[in-house]
């Protein structure tokens, strides 16, 4: 099985001031999830990758895409043996999928996700 991109998200400072740029710039239609501190993009475009945009945990920012996998964990563990590392083990998210994130040999963190 090919494991397709199926989710990105976009975190930094002000949820809704991400959220009304990305929506205002594209035309995404978003939905409010979390109270505020996170958002569900989508384009409403066929086939589209759908995704989040969001406040950081930590306060900073980043971009990251996700991977579909069927196993997270089986995952992580050939990433490792690739020369990648681990950054979040599999979690499940409340009402949604099991997520992980991962280190590339560079240190470029890219997500996991099962069941999207």
């Amino acid at each position: 099985m090919a494991n397709p991109v199926t989710h990105f998200e976009v975190l930094g400072k002000d949820a809704a001031g991400l959220q009304r740029f990305y929506g205002e710039a594209f035309g995404w239609q978003m939905q409010d999830v979390m109270d505020g501190s996170y958002y569900m993009a989508d384009s409403g475009a066929e086939n589209a990758i759908k995704g989040g945009v969001g406040a950081a945990p930590d306060g900073g920012g980043h971009v990251t895409f996700y991977v579909e996998v069927d196993d997270p964990a089986a995952a992580l563990a050939k990433i490792t043996e690739l020369g990648g590392s681990t950054v979040q083990p599999p979690m499940d998210v409340p009402n949604g999928p099991t997520i992980a994130l991962f280190a590339d040999p560079e240190g470029h963190v890219v997500g996991l996700v099962k069941g999207m």
